[in-house]
């Protein structure tokens, strides 16, 4: 049952708020392209320059004598990002070290399904980017390094032993970098 005031309450219009009008906002401008990267410093150029050099002829020395010179182009790509880029998360000591050895061990296993070949390593260097996104260590120059092991069927511990301590030493030299350039390097470890 509806009583008459609560009938005239619900019925009753209410007073209008005079309204304002508000001009047609502009339209926000268009986010700037991105230019290329800043010019480094000199003293950043010539250690990050000298220092990978370094590191990379003694990779080659070390692969020479354990007969794994095919190692070279993946680590002279990890070695590109640490020096160059040492903020980036695919330049982190997790994603380097960690990165290149779950890529190795996806080639191995690939390896051990499927045999060498082609059509293996382009599987493994598949994988491999799906396993480093799992692990959250994510290093492009990885896949590359899946994609040698399913290509040539390295021996398991000498490789991977060899790839351990590239990498290990790859973190070293980003260090030394960082402390020679002022720069931050890393910027997390795990």
């Amino acid at each position: 049952m509806t009583t008459a005031t609560q009938a005239s309450e619900t019925t009753a219009p209410t007073p209008s708020a005079p309204t304002a009008t508000v001009p047609a906002a502009a339209p926000a401008p268009a986010p700037a392209r991105p230019g290329p990267p800043p010019r480094p410093r000199p003293t950043a150029l010539l250690a990050a320059t000298g220092v990978s050099t370094a590191a990379l002829l003694l990779l080659v020395a070390l692969g020479t004598v354990l007969h794994h010179p095919l190692l070279i182009p993946p680590l002279a790509a990890s070695m590109a990002l640490v020096a160059a880029s040492p903020q980036l998360p695919l330049s982190q000591p997790r994603s380097v070290i960690g990165g290149q050895l779950l890529s190795a061990l996806t080639g191995f296993a690939v390896l051990a399904v499927a045999g060498p070949g082609l059509w293996s390593a382009a599987v493994a260097g598949g994988l491999a980017l799906g396993v480093m996104m799992l692990a959250r260590a994510p290093h492009s120059p990885a896949a590359a390094t899946a994609v040698i092991v399913a290509l040539g069927s390295p021996p398991f511990w000498t490789f991977t032993g060899l790839l351990a301590a590239s990498c290990v030493l790859l973190v070293a030299v980003g260090l030394v970098t960082a402390r020679a350039t002022r720069r931050a390097y890393p910027v997390y470890w795990i």
